[in-house]
Order: structure tokens, then C-alpha cells, then sequence
């Protein structure tokens, strides 16, 4: 047991990164700890992604030496995806933070509890 753990090692620190982000996500009210618990997620997504992706002895799959051998060279799809959803996560973070000024330049605080209580108050101001 303890050494298919030690095998899969990276993995299972990618497993712990992600549930260390989710429980940071739904335990906080603080809007920037949100975010950064979301980029914990992402990150433990992609090293996940990266450590299935990898096989030891095997190479970039780039054909060198006329070798065409699928048992040479590393599947680049994880690569891919993870690559993809870098992008997708540095869109989505500045997306957040461009959401998250505003709403700090409206209601002087980050927390979402005094949000939705101070948008509750104009809500009912505007009734």
C-alpha cells in the first residue's frame, strides 16, 4: 500500500491541492481567498493532468532519428489540455479580479455576507 502511494506521489499531492482549494472556497467569505483557492484548484488540475501525462523513458513527441515507434514517445494530449486550461484559468482570474474591484469600489469590503446584505439594503431602498 504505502508504495503505490510513494508511486503515485504526485498525484496524491495533487488531490490534497485541490481539497485544500475546495474547502478554502466554501469555507471562506473573503472574495480575494476565493480566488486564490481557485487557482489552487487549477494548479492541482494541471500537476494531476501532468503526472497521468508523464511515462519514464519515453521522450518529447517529436520524430527524431526516423524512429515512428508510439512506445518511444510521451502522448501530448495531457500537454495540450493542460496548456488550454492555463489560458482558460489566466482569462477566468482576470475576470474575477476586474469583478472583484468593482464590487470593492461599490461596497468597500470583500466580504460576501456584507455584500449581498448591503445589496439587499438598496434593493429594498429602490422598492
Amino acid at each position: 500500500m504505502l508504495q503505490n502511494l510513494w508511486d503515485h506521489r504526485i498525484a496524491c499531492a495533487a488531490v490534497v491541492l485541490f481539497a485544500i482549494g475546495f474547502a478554502t472556497l466554501l469555507l471562506h467569505r473573503n472574495l480575494m481567498k476565493k480566488i486564490i483557492a481557485l487557482n489552487i484548484m487549477d494548479t492541482a488540475t494541471y500537476l494531476f493532468l501532468t503526472s497521468l501525462g508523464y511515462i519514464s523513458n519515453r521522450t518529447a513527441s517529436i520524430i527524431t532519428d526516423g524512429v515512428t515507434e508510439m512506445e518511444r514517445y510521451v502522448n501530448p494530449l495531457p500537454a495540450g489540455l493542460v496548456l488550454t486550461g492555463i489560458v482558460v484559468s489566466v482569462s477566468v482570474t482576470a475576470v474575477l479580479l476586474g469583478l472583484t474591484i468593482r464590487l470593492y469600489q461599490r461596497y468597500h469590503t470583500l466580504n460576501l455576507d456584507e455584500i449581498y446584505m448591503m445589496a439587499q439594503q438598496e434593493q429594498e431602498e429602490d422598492t
